[in-house]
């Protein structure tokens, strides 16, 4: 009997150890690259077009031309990852259609796309460009495709709520490289992106041309910070849609136009689907009244024109040379109903609170556009940084 259940243990004993080889075997597979792309840390470019690339937070990658992450494909980037460009316009990441990028960084932890430079500045790199399928407006009734202005990539079509992955605390410094001065990079451009994809808790500081810009589609955004890039914080054009929460801007380092910079559409005022995106809780710092110009070229908190849409509540506005400005007979016929501004608290030195200017370039009432409230808290802490932005953003 003794025997017989030594033999017993003896089998079930050998069964486990068989049983957790097999196990473990499967967990290594399950930890293989699924990617035929190889990443070379030292020279981190080329073309990501299957599987997924999973970056290692313990190394530096020094990205050193065009990463491109093509439909099919995902690059993860874990939290406290740090990728330093280097070569102006030839360094940058571009996440085509269908292709995925997740950004898992945390408040203790974020991931960091900065300059690689020893002495760093506005323009080192790229920035980070994303293309997706949800509607655009270049040409109306928002079923066409473009090609965008940077990475020369398919954006647009029917898929309002198209998924391009996960973006959460991430930090982009220095980017904006100019080919000309019609053609640059933002901190992060957001081409015909839907709503799938989650947006949370991101910073563009320092950059060249604006910090986010917004080319139609449907993408929701919560906690943005904008500090000291050298055009607009915030652009949109093209009919973007999206639902967005906190957003804080601010003019820094000697150059800069305007808090937010709006439109419909350059070429097609009316065309459809109309930009029309709503923001609750907004904070925008300029560089005071009285500015020099040749700096401060607009010193405008808002510039609504080319008839766009908005709704924007609870806002913080000080240090600007015009608070509001509302321009284009399309935009104005709005003003009051789909285009307001609700709740603005002029905290201090803001010279002229609203200005509009018609098509024709004669003098229209805008006054209807904002409504004032002196207990708004913008960005949830006045002019001050948020208690949402501490230990991962800089800047303040």
């Amino acid at each position: 009997m003794k025997k017989s259940i030594v033999k017993l243990f003896g089998i079930i004993a050998l069964s486990t150890s068989l049983l957790t080889s097999c196990s473990s075997d499967n967990n290594n597979d399950s930890k293989k690259p699924t990617s035929t792309f190889v990443a070379d840390a030292n020279d981190f470019k080329g073309i990501i077009s299957d599987g997924e690339v999973v970056l290692d937070a313990s190394t530096v990658y020094k990205l050193t031309g065009k990463l491109q992450v093509n439909d099919g494909a995902t690059l993860t980037i874990p939290a406290g990852t740090v990728i330093q460009g280097t070569g102006g316009t030839k360094a940058y990441i571009a996440i085509a259609q269908g292709g995925k990028i997740n950004v898992n960084g945390t408040a203790a932890k974020p991931v960091i796309m900065t300059s690689g430079l020893p002495t760093k500045g506005a323009g080192d790199w790229g920035g980070l460009v994303i293309c997706g399928r949800a509607p655009i407006n270049r040409v109306t009734g928002g079923a066409s495709t473009a090609q965008s202005e940077v990475a020369d990539l398919t954006y647009g079509g029917t898929i309002s709520a198209d998924n391009s992955g996960s973006i959460k605390y991430l930090r982009i410094e220095y980017a904006g490289a100019a080919y000309n001065t019609e053609k640059e990079f933002n901190g992060v451009s957001f081409f015909g992106v839907g709503s799938g994809t989650v947006v949370e808790n991101v910073q563009a500081f320092h950059g060249a041309d604006d910090g986010f810009e917004f080319f139609g589609g449907s993408v929701n955004t919560t906690n943005l910070i904008a500090i000291g890039n050298e055009d607009d914080q915030f652009d949109w054009t093209e009919g973007w849609n999206g639902k967005n929460t906190n957003w804080y801007g601010k003019l820094n380092f000697g150059k800069g136009n305007r808090g937010i910079e709006a439109d419909n559409f350059e070429l097609g005022f009316a065309n459809t689907p109309i930009a029309n995106p709503t923001i609750t809780n907004m904070t925008l710092i300029g560089p005071g009244s009285a500015a020099d110009a040749t700096i401060y070229t607009e010193n405008q908190a808002i510039k609504f024109r080319r008839g766009t849409k908005g709704l924007i509540s609870n806002v913080v506005l000080s240090g600007w040379k015009t608070g509001i400005d509302v321009e284009n007979d399309e935009t104005i016929a709005f003003v009051g109903t789909a285009l307001k501004v609700t709740s603005v608290n002029y905290i201090s030195d803001v010279s002229v609170k609203t200005k509009g200017k018609k098509t024709d370039a004669s003098t229209a009432d805008v006054t209807a556009v904002a409504t004032e409230s002196t207990s708004a808290t913008g960005a949830g802490n006045g002019i001050t940084q948020p208690t949402w932005a501490t230990g991962w953003s800089v800047g303040f």
